[in-house]
């Protein structure tokens, strides 16, 4: 039997979610579908986490228009959503003269767009503040309003506030095609059956072109995915001298292979642009990280292959959507509209980077044509934008971790070593609004699994604890959904079908 909604959202990386969200505080009836096992595993997951000041980007364009108001707005969604979020600055590095011209033009984009307080500085000013950077540094562009933020934890808050709002998500639910009365669309058929509404909203990242192909709009628009990868290096033995994000001077290719500070207070390195012909190809490649690290070290010669700790690549939604001026602009522009040729449809595509950084304004841009579209809006009177953060350990002073283990032994008890992440936090992802019920998800959550050791030490102690509140056999535990089991039978099991160890004689 299918289910009737006001309004479909397909795909819950950090568009659809900011986008269930935003609309959650509405009188509406909503529904967020997810074709993998958790939310924010696709592009959202995979990115540089760096919330753009929007200096970049073309004036006039979505990317502009976007990425400026949405600036402004996450100091406010960080505290509202309780996720982490840091206004550190970040700088466009010179070394040459023509580079310095570029800085200029970047400069004067800036200030069209309505980013405040940037400034060219010289090389020996940029060679003051970070000492680390290469030596014929002549100058640099600093912005001090850049920002780095948190894709998972960004993803993962505003879908749970969506929840919390009212909002039904459906997981591992993928999108097959649309329920159609003429050229009005009235659902959406998944694999998990059919689902009507009035509206839908397509927020499909990598395979937005497919999802509005199906609709008959925009046949001549193609994603072409392009990889980007990184690698991160061990905060014990590497650190910038204050957190920032360090650009090189920006090519046809885009913004170039840069150096940042993270949240969780390691550097990353990258990343490269390759278009690749598969949205799943995220493989990490010998030449693509010998060319990050070419490209990295360039930038910061004191980065050492030694540092490595992990290497990751992400795919760009990006599509060939026209700009107001293409022959100076290398990116393409996100097509945020209301088609005419059908009905019932908000089409979102090419939400490559800025993104994550966009994703709240892109929102309340989705809000203001569904009001021009007359549809009415009603306000909820008890909608709530408050999304109360879980203790993190590592993060409270001695005596807030006694009495959290005090209250709940759980949280004395160390599950990741090189993270400090313990069972409680464990525990209570997996019992969170949006249940963390893979390794990958409470990976996500908590940053267990991501330093020194890479998960070799809390693997198995994870398996169990999945196993036990789950109440599912061990052999049933995934990494990220079905298909990634981590075991598949106990060591000394002998299976009815084997032979013999006589017949093996």
């Amino acid at each position: 039997m299918s289910q009737t909604y006001d309004t479909i959202i397909i795909g819950a990386g950090i568009v659809g979610s900011m986008m269930a969200r935003y609309l959650s505080q509405y009188k509406l009836d909503i529904l967020l579908i997810e074709k993998e096992a958790d939310v924010g595993m696709g592009t959202s997951a995979a990115n540089s986490a760096i919330v753009h000041a929007g200096y970049d980007a073309l004036p006039g364009t979505n990317k502009a228009i976007t990425n400026t108001l949405a600036a402004g707005m996450w100091p406010r969604l960080s505290q509202e959503l309780g996720i982490p979020y840091a206004r550190c600055g970040d700088y466009v590095v010179a070394t040459s003269d023509a580079d310095m011209d570029v800085l200029e033009s970047l400069l004067e984009r800036g200030q069209i767009n309505g980013v405040p307080d940037m400034a060219i500085i010289n090389g020996e000013e940029m060679r003051r503040r970070e000492p680390l950077i290469r030596p014929d540094t002549v100058g640099a562009l600093w912005v001090p309003s850049g920002a780095i933020g948190d894709p998972f934890a960004a993803t993962i808050a505003a879908a749970e506030n969506a929840v919390m709002n009212g909002v039904d998500l459906k997981r591992s639910t993928a999108f097959e095609d649309f329920l159609m009365e003429g050229d009005r669309i009235t659902g959406v058929h998944t694999n998990q059956g059919d689902f009507h509404s009035r509206w839908v909203v397509n927020a499909a990242g990598l395979y937005a072109d497919d999802v509005m192909h199906k609709a008959g709009v925009r046949p001549e628009f193609k994603i072409r995915p392009r990889r980007g990868e990184y690698v991160i290096l061990d905060k014990a033995d590497f650190q910038l001298t204050n957190p920032t994000v360090i650009f090189p001077t920006p090519t046809e290719k885009g913004k170039g292979i840069l150096l940042a500070s993270t949240l969780h207070g390691n550097v990353i390195v990258g990343p490269n642009a390759n278009f690749v012909d598969s949205k799943e190809n995220t493989a990490v490649t010998r030449a693509g990280l010998q060319e990050i690290w070419s490209g990295g070290s360039t930038l910061v010669p004191g980065i050492n292959r030694k540092h490595i700790i992990a290497e990751f690549a992400g795919l760009r939604a990006t599509g060939n959507a026209p700009t107001p001026n293409p022959a100076i602009d290398y990116n393409q522009d996100f097509i945020i509209e209301i088609p005419e040729e059908v009905q019932g449809l908000v089409n979102l595509g090419g939400i490559e980077s800025p993104g994550f950084t966009a994703a709240p304004a892109l929102a309340l841009m989705v809000i203001d044509l569904l009001k021009e579209a007359g549809e009415v809006l009603e306000e909820k009177a008890d909608w709530n934008p408050v999304r109360v953060p879980r203790p993190v350990f590592r993060h409270l002073s001695k005596d807030e971790q006694a009495a959290l283990v005090a209250s709940d032994p759980a949280y004395g008890r160390i599950v990741c070593r090189c993270e400090t992440v313990t069972e409680g936090e464990i525990l209570a992802e997996i019992h969170a609004p949006i249940p963390a019920d893979t390794y990958d998800a409470i990976k996500r959550r908590t940053w267990l699994g991501t330093g020194r050791c890479q998960g070799g030490f809390d693997m198995p102690r994870m398996v169990q604890i999945l196993s036990d509140e789950l109440g599912i056999p061990p052999e049933a535990v995934t990494k990220k959904g079905e298909g990634s089991q981590f075991l598949y039978r106990p060591t000394k099991q002998v299976e009815e079908d084997h032979l013999s160890v006589e017949a093996l004689i």
